[in-house]
């Protein structure tokens, strides 16, 4: 599945921008009965031009996102997903940013975090972000039905789409009208709205951006999990030993790029490319011993790009179990 928009994407060179635009651009994985992510429109970017024209501002003066993202550049993915919104609220034309990860307390207890608070410049009403960036290879064969969210575990096998999904919509977004919450919040917001007889700032919101990718399994068919959206982004995931055949069914000329943490948002430009002999000396290294899965990209003028998981024979070595009910 193509990237939307993918042709603006191609306006931006500096990679940091280039995953700006990418969370801009980028599709959610799954549709909640939550409000999803700030539309372009919220954001004053809806117009094409004007969207290339601020990109292209980022591009010639990039010193504030490098300085913004520079924490993040060798931490979790998460982190660096939640900096890049950070920095997308906070300087997009038609929002303002309000805070972020603002820690929620019971006595001396933290309950949780708040990812993302934000308005509208035209609308002082705030609204609560949550954020998530996940990468999921789906199970043929697993845990409950064909169609579970139980089936679609992280590359390390550590977490899941059921696990992550049920934590967002009964913790992480009901968190922010919670009695402890609005005590934090009316401290945050009581200089610029006055409090209703609910808490502060009356018609509140949450919304949710969990973009991504799910890969799905190369050598057997399998359906796309419950809720997820139709146009979410994906790719397939192999063994090492079916490498080979994966390679033979490639057309000639076929490059492509090693992804390394964070940067497994927005592919790299076609340039920065190489060629498929050079990628596949590297996975016969990677793989001679116990090693994490690797993701490449994939990339040929007639077959476009392709998103590749390559993970180990003995993938994986744990699977999470459901969530309880």
């Amino acid at each position: 599945m193509l990237l939307p928009g993918s042709g603006l994407l191609e306006h931006c060179h500096h990679p940091l921008v280039r995953d700006l635009a990418w969370i801009l651009l980028a599709p959610d994985l799954i549709a909640m009965p939550w409000p999803g992510r700030p539309s372009r429109s919220d954001l004053g970017l809806e117009d094409d031009d004007r969207l290339v024209a601020w990109l292209n501002e980022l591009e010639a003066a990039p010193g504030a996102l490098e300085a913004h993202l520079a924490p993040a550049l060798k931490g979790r993915m998460g982190l660096y997903h939640e900096r890049l919104w950070q920095f997308l609220l906070a300087e997009a034309p038609g929002t303002r940013l309000l805070g972020h990860n603002l820690r929620i307390l019971q006595d001396k207890r933290t309950l949780g975090e708040l990812d993302l608070l934000y308005c509208q410049r035209d609308d002082p009403r705030p609204v609560h972000l949550e954020v998530a960036i996940k990468f999921y290879l789906g199970l043929p064969q697993g845990p409950e039905s064909p169609d579970s969210q139980a089936r679609w575990i992280g590359p390390g096998g550590a977490d899941s789409l059921a696990a992550k999904r049920e934590h967002l919509h009964r913790h992480q977004l009901t968190l922010a009208s919670s009695p402890e919450a609005r005590e934090t919040l009316t401290q945050l917001l009581s200089l610029r709205w006055p409090t209703g007889p609910d808490g502060p700032a009356p018609g509140m919101s949450a919304r949710l951006a969990m973009p991504g990718a799910l890969f799905y399994p190369w050598h057997a068919p399998m359906p796309a999990p419950r809720e997820a959206t139709s146009d979410h982004l994906q790719g397939h995931w192999l063994y090492i030993r079916d490498w080979y055949r994966l390679r033979d069914s490639l057309p000639q000329s076929t490059s492509g790029a090693w992804l390394y943490k964070p940067h497994w948002l927005a592919l790299p430009r076609s340039e920065a490319l190489q060629p498929l002999r050079d990628l596949e000396a590297r996975l016969a290294q990677h793989f001679t011993a116990p090693t994490s899965p690797v993701q490449l990209a994939l990339w040929h003028h007639d077959m476009g790009w392709r998103r590749v998981f390559v993970v180990a024979d003995d993938w994986p070595r744990q699977i999470p179990l459901p969530p309880r009910p």
